[in-house]
């Protein structure tokens, strides 16, 4: 595996060696441990904001969307465990 050297404040050195202890592994793997979750968050997120500016491209050039009224019963019936029936995208009433 390659290396690379980074500078870490004193302060923060103190801060990961503690951490790293409580978690029972080594400052090492524990900061190769919270490069990969923050590698994995910045993925997560870029492919969130894709999703999120394909669908609102789609609502400009259709003019279709879900009312907040209907998603909002559709997400609560379905955070109790119901089988709600997805609401569809339509155009809104002028």
């Amino acid at each position: 595996m390659p290396t690379t050297t980074i500078h870490i404040p004193e302060a923060l050195k103190e801060r990961i060696h503690q951490a790293a202890s409580r978690a029972g592994t080594s400052p090492d793997a524990f900061i190769l441990q919270a490069i990969e979750e923050k590698t994995e968050q910045e993925t997560l997120r870029r492919d969130f904001e894709e999703t999120a500016n394909q669908r609102y491209t789609r609502i400009l050039d259709t003019g279709e969307t879900i009312a907040w009224a209907d998603m909002r019963r559709y997400l609560e019936d379905s955070a109790k465990g119901e089988r709600p029936v997805r609401p569809s995208a339509r155009k809104p009433a002028p």
